[in-house]
């Protein structure tokens, strides 16, 4: 039985719809409109739909933008509509991510991604850069990545946008030294000569930082009395309203810039967490499984393969709904 047609509810616009079940209705729209999509899809879509309000209405926003791809440039609507073209799975990615960003609230829930095609500098999901800036400091810019460079005759800026970078700053050539700061969207870090990582936002909606050379102080960005300095080999957080010490930096959290995750005794959901930033889709872990421990070096060049090894090493199966949606969970033959 098909699912039932568009209807307007209610609460369509007043309650937002997740993040993630938007990008599940994204995927599944991808996978629906392939050349080989088969009737178990179908089965498992209108399942997806079923399992969950959110997850319908998030499809309905999508049926009632389906006037869109009529729209869209000629060159994304060819790409599109034109089976065979190499050109068309992308297209249509960029035609969901279109259809998802329509009008009103859902535009304003996703100004974020917005900001990162925008940005002077980014990465694709699984994608990594090195920049050098004017002043010679080094930037490497982790996946999923978009940062902005302002460098003005007080100060030198990075505006993290998304993601995380490590920075190795550079002494200022100009005769009156200016501060390098990097500004999130929930304060600053402010380097002390150094080298350290910022990551933009954790579960919680704090910038973390990690220093392993230097020093940096990190401050809030509405409470301007909450200030911290951390030295080499610490780590910190700040949000909007505070800050606060983490404890020892994690050498081992540098290795993205190797091409590489190293774990040792990794809770499986963290490791999973850090794997999806370099895959695209959603990679869920089943809560059942999620304090198993992985310990390892996995390269990050071929996430089906890391995904293979803990399927091989744990007690777990990796369920495939589509190549966009993936969920590590209990193997029942091996508990």
């Amino acid at each position: 039985m098909s699912p039932p047609p568009f209807i307007a509810l209610a609460d369509d616009r007043g309650a937002p719809i997740p993040a993630d079940v938007r990008r599940q209705a994204a995927c599944w729209l991808v996978e629906l409109q392939s050349d080989d999509a088969s009737e178990d899809l179908r089965q498992r879509w209108r399942r997806w739909r079923a399992a969950h309000p959110d997850h319908e209405r998030a499809w309905q926003r999508i049926e009632s933008f389906g006037g869109t791809l009529r729209g869209l440039p000629p060159p994304l609507a060819h790409a599109t509509l034109a089976s065979g073209n190499p050109a068309r799975r992308q297209a249509l990615k960029t035609m969901a991510m279109l259809l998802l960003a329509g009008g009103g609230a859902w535009f304003a829930e996703e100004h974020a991604p917005w900001g990162h095609w925008t940005a002077d500098h980014r990465t694709g999901t699984g994608e990594r850069a090195r920049l050098t800036l004017p002043d010679g400091t080094h930037v490497e810019l982790n996946s999923g990545t978009a940062v902005d460079v302002r460098y003005t005759a007080t100060e030198r800026m990075l505006v993290l946008r998304a993601g995380e970078i490590l920075v190795a700053t550079a002494h200022d050539p100009q005769p009156q030294s200016r501060p390098f700061l990097v500004r999130t969207a929930q304060g600053s870090a402010r380097a002390l000569g150094t080298r350290f990582t910022v990551r933009d936002p954790d579960a919680a909606g704090a910038s973390r930082v990690a220093v392993f050379d230097g020093a940096v102080e990190i401050r809030s960005g509405r409470n301007s009395d909450a200030a911290l300095v951390l030295r080499a080999g610490t780590q910190g957080s700040f949000t909007r309203d505070d800050v606060r010490a983490d404890g020892a930096a994690d050498e081992n959290a540098m290795a993205w810039t190797q091409g590489m995750i190293v774990a040792q005794d990794m809770p499986l959901a963290r490791f999973l967490e850090e794997l999806g930033r370099h895959r695209p889709g959603r990679l869920a872990c089943d809560p059942a499984v999620a304090g198993l421990k992985v310990s390892g070096t996995y390269p990050l060049a071929d996430t089906d393969r890391v995904l293979d090894m803990l399927a091989t090493t744990l007690p777990v199966q990796v369920l495939l709904r589509t190549r966009y949606w993936v969920t590590v969970q209990p193997d029942p033959r091996r508990i």
